[in-house]
C-alpha cells in the first residue's frame, strides 16, 4: 500500500531524526527545497512538517525554518518543562517576577539538605512564574556554584532560572516528586490564592553525572496546571 506523499515525506525525516542522521539542533531543509525535493506542494510539505512538530521530533521557529527538537531526556519519566515556552505556547505573555536572591553558604542545613556541593557555596534563588501577569507557579530553587559558577553572574532579565539552566547547562539525570499539597501562608500569599487551596507540589533535583546541579521546589495553581508523560516502546537495537 502506497503511503500519501505527506505521509511519506514525515517518515523519512523521522527515521533520520531517530537514527541520527539528522542531529539536535540542526536544521531542515526549507520548505521550498522539501517541495523541490518531493516535487509536491507547500501544503504536503507543511502537512508532514506539523505531524513531526505534533509528535515532539521538530521545532518550528517563524522564519527560521524547521529544527531537530532536543531528544527527551527522560525515559519512561516526565522530561523537564521549559515553563515560558509552554505558557508562550498557550498564548499567553509570560513574565518571572524575582522574589529573592542570595548565597547560601556550605555546612548550613539547608545546603546538606540539598545535597549538591559539598564544600561549596550555593545560590538561592525564589520567584513567581506569571501567565498574563497572573500567578501560575511560585519556586525556590538552589544551584550550586560549584557546578555553574557563572550563574552568579546572571541576572534572569530574559530568562527565567530554569529556562537558562535548560540552555546552557547539560545534566544525565534528575529525578521528580510530585504532589497534591495545600496551599500554605506564603505560598498563597505569592500565588493569590487563599490560604489552603488545591497545589500541584513539584519538586525536582538534576544531576551532570555524579555533580548535582539543581533542586527545585515549585507550586503551582491546581486549576491552572497539569503534568502530562507520554510513554512508548523502548526501541530496540539491531538483531536484539
Amino acid at each position: 500500500m502506497n503511503l500519501p506523499l505527506h505521509e511519506k515525506i514525515r517518515s523519512e525525516i523521522e527515521t533520520d531524526i531517530l537514527t541520527g542522521v539528522r542531529t539536535p539542533g540542526s536544521r531542515l531543509p526549507t520548505e521550498h527545497d522539501l517541495m523541490q525535493q518531493y516535487g509536491c506542494s507547500r501544503m504536503t510539505v507543511s502537512k508532514a512538517l506539523s505531524a513531526l512538530a505534533g509528535g515532539g521530533l521538530i521545532e518550528r521557529r517563524k522564519r527560521a525554518g524547521s529544527f531537530v527538537a532536543r531528544p527527551k531526556a527522560h525515559s519512561m519519566m516526565l522530561d523537564i518543562p521549559d515553563l515560558e515556552q509552554e505558557i508562550v505556547q498557550r498564548g499567553q505573555r509570560y513574565r518571572f517576577e524575582l522574589s529573592e536572591r542570595t548565597i547560601v553558604p556550605p555546612g548550613t542545613p539547608q545546603a546538606r539538605e540539598a545535597g549538591l556541593a559539598e564544600e561549596g557555596e550555593l545560590l538561592m534563588i525564589a520567584g513567581v512564574h506569571l501567565a498574563d501577569d497572573v500567578p501560575l507557579a511560585c519556586e525556590s530553587r538552589l544551584v550550586s556554584l560549584a557546578a555553574v559558577p557563572e550563574m552568579a553572574a546572571q541576572p534572569f532579565d530574559d530568562d527565567s532560572p530554569g529556562a537558562w539552566l535548560l540552555k546552557h547547562v547539560p545534566w544525565t539525570e534528575a529525578e521528580t516528586r510530585i504532589a497534591s499539597v495545600a496551599a500554605s501562608t506564603g505560598v498563597a500569599a505569592q500565588l493569590k490564592l487563599s490560604v489552603g487551596a488545591p497545589c500541584l507540589f513539584v519538586e525536582r533535583r538534576t544531576w551532570r553525572g555524579s555533580e548535582g546541579i539543581t533542586q527545585v521546589r515549585q507550586h503551582f495553581v491546581g486549576s491552572a496546571y497539569s503534568l502530562v508523560a507520554r510513554f512508548g516502546p523502548a526501541k530496540r537495537a539491531p538483531g536484539s
